[in-house]
This record gives C-alpha cells, sequence and structure tokens, in this order.
C-alpha cells in the first residue's frame, strides 16, 4: 500500500460537551475548526474498545455462537466478541470473552489485525485475535442480556458461507478473513 501521501492534519477542537454519559457509551460534542477558520461541529461515539476472537478447537473446527441482537431484533452466526474491561489488555479480554461466550480457552491467542468499525462516528477500535488449541473449560458465564449458544462449525462450511455473504455481523466477517489469511491458521 502507497504511504508517499501526506497526512492531514487534525481538525482544531475549540471545545468539547459531553452530551451523553452512560456505563455503556457515551456523546461528545465538539466544537471543530473547518478551513477558513470556520466553526463546525462534530458527534463522537464513545464506548470502550472491544475484541473479537476466532477459536479454533484442537480437532480444527471453528467455535461460533448463534445469538440474538436487540438493536436490529436478529439472531444470527457471530464470533465471541466484546468490549474490554478498564485495565484489562487486548489479550486479557480477549481470553475472558471466549471463555464467557464458549466454555473454552485457547492453548494461543495470536494477535492478527485491528480495525476501527465505525470511523466516521467513533474511536471505537476492534482487535482481532485467532485463538488456536481451544479446550473446553467449564460453562458458558453470560450477562443477563446475552442470549446465545455456542457449537462447533466445519471450517469448509464456514469458509463458503463467508465467500457468499452469510456473516452479517461485521466483527465476524472481517475477522474471519484475517483469520483464514492469516499464516498462523491451520491447514488441516
Amino acid at each position: 500500500m502507497p504511504h508517499d501521501l501526506p497526512k492531514f492534519e487534525p481538525f482544531r477542537v475549540t471545545k468539547t460537551e459531553r452530551v451523553y454519559d452512560s456505563p455503556w457509551c457515551a456523546l461528545d460534542r465538539d466544537e471543530i475548526e473547518l478551513p477558513g477558520g470556520e466553526l463546525g461541529e462534530y458527534h463522537i461515539f464513545r464506548i470502550p474498545d472491544a475484541v473479537a476472537i476466532v477459536p479454533v478447537t484442537s480437532q480444527g473446527e471453528l467455535l461460533m455462537i448463534w445469538q440474538h441482537r436487540h438493536p436490529h431484533g436478529k439472531t444470527h452466526w457471530e464470533i465471541p466478541a466484546g468490549r474490554t474491561d478498564p485495565n484489562e489488555s487486548m489479550l486479557e479480554a480477549a481470553a475472558r470473552e471466549l471463555e464467557e461466550e464458549t466454555g473454552h480457552r485457547a492453548g494461543r491467542l495470536i494477535p492478527l489485525a485491528n480495525f476501527y468499525p465505525v470511523n466516521g462516528i467513533s474511536d471505537h477500535q476492534a482487535h482481532i485475535f485467532l485463538a488456536l488449541d481451544c479446550e473446553p473449560v467449564g460453562e458458558l458465564n453470560l450477562d443477563k442480556s446475552e442470549r446465545l449458544v455456542t457449537r462447533k462449525r466445519d471450517v469448509s462450511e464456514v469458509k463458503s458461507a463467508l465467500a457468499n455473504g452469510e456473516f452479517e455481523d461485521g466483527f465476524t466477517a472481517l475477522a474471519l478473513f484475517y483469520a483464514f489469511a492469516s499464516n498462523e491458521f491451520p491447514t488441516s
């Protein structure tokens, strides 16, 4: 990828106002100086960073979750994912989310990539991990609002579903693309 283009200077922020705040999210209104000195506003949705984990069992199957999502009212296939807790590293968050949502622990957690899921409105960043040699260690530990079941799925079936655009969750689709392209992904 060419890197010969200069970076743009950030807008100068003249004022920031917290419009909304809750334990789940916040909304800031920044007053910014536009080219020519005119003032404009930018709204920024604030949520903690997240992790997305592509878990592969010792037998080479993918662990996926069938999960209901309240915002759109659908249930669909996803990979384990979730927000980080305060003072928690991304690696710790990935291990915690994997165990909470699948009841499995990874032999190895490999960082793959980071991305901004909604960078036009948020600085929220997601961190993708490949979890290898996953073994069961206990029961699921879900939040009261989580409705999901965990299932093992064949890698070729998941690759086919991905190629056919069957995964509606962006975290899932992008994480699977990165995992399948990784030199670390098991070939058999």
